[in-house]
């Protein structure tokens, strides 16, 4: 059984120089290949279910799946709520069998944010379980606006909140398609000199890989949240296993050739958060 909580892979990161991929899922194909390519990389995994992932399987289901594929791989994995809005969603996922919690209370005044994510800390923390809290506010592609992270509020809010991981608004963005953007690294630089908890980011698939890397092995971010890039990657598969065969119409045939290139994809977002090698 290799299920695991977010702070059991995240302080290993910490210590070891190297950060962990928290990889978005939309269903079983997704996340039965990342658990392979985590498997050939021989490196540990966080599987996260996101908002549009719990529109489309409740969240019991979510957990029993997720617990599956941890149970039966070689490699630590993460069963992870990615932006619960809510103390009773994140309650749910506890009781689904999630293994970490990720409260976004980032869109909240300052004082409310900490109040409501030391809450459901507390309940991961008695449970077991850990929890990742958002302190300013990751934008999105083409929508809201972005906040930058404040690094005296960061401090505050790691210090009262009792998280086990602090996600921060440094030049990323959600749902972003390109690498062209960059993270603030003196904003990185202040936050770290302020606070000892590991680090997130958000909206990891618009970093440029360098940076992904460099970071990785050189700052406190111990976990890069990556969906898009890999969404774009089944989406191309699943279109060309489609169009090579309009008559098909089975789709497990055809969800089937998207595992490989999911597969593929993955373990190169992977290597690129590893330790150094020695």
């Amino acid at each position: 059984m290799s299920i695991a909580t977010l702070a059991e892979v995240l302080q290993p990161a910490l210590k070891g120089g190297y950060a962990v991929a928290g990889l978005v899922t939309l269903g079983w194909e997704d996340m039965r290949a990342y658990v392979a390519a985590a498997e050939a990389e021989n490196l540990p995994v966080i599987l996260q279910a996101g908002p549009s992932c719990r529109a489309h399987t409740p969240l019991p289901v979510l957990g029993k799946m997720f617990r599956y594929l941890a149970e039966n791989a070689s490699v630590p994995v993460v069963a992870h709520l990615d932006h619960g809005y809510t103390f009773e969603e994140c309650k749910e996922a506890l009781e689904s069998g999630f293994t970490s919690l990720m409260f976004d209370g980032s869109r909240k005044p300052l004082e409310q944010n900490i109040e409501e994510t030391a809450r459901i800390a507390e309940m991961a923390h008695k449970a077991g379980i850990s929890c990742e809290g958002e302190i300013g506010f990751v934008g999105y592609s083409g929508g809201e606006n972005s906040a930058g992270t404040d690094p005296e509020e960061a401090a505050r809010f790691a210090r009262e909140s009792g998280v086990d991981a602090m996600a921060i608004s440094v030049g990323n963005v959600h749902l972003q398609q390109d690498k062209e953007g960059g993270l603030d690294e003196p904003r990185i630089r202040a936050i770290e000199a302020l606070t000892t908890v590991p680090l997130v980011i958000h909206g990891g698939s618009g970093v440029p890989v360098a940076q992904r890397t460099a970071l990785a092995r050189g700052s406190r971010i111990c976990k890069f949240n990556i969906g898009t890039e890999l969404r774009m990657v089944f989406g191309a598969a699943m279109r060309e296993a489609v169009n090579r065969d309009p008559d098909r119409f089975d789709r497990v045939t055809i969800l089937k050739e998207t595992h490989d290139p999911v597969v593929a994809a993955t373990r190169k977002v992977l290597r690129a958060f590893a330790p150094a090698q020695s």
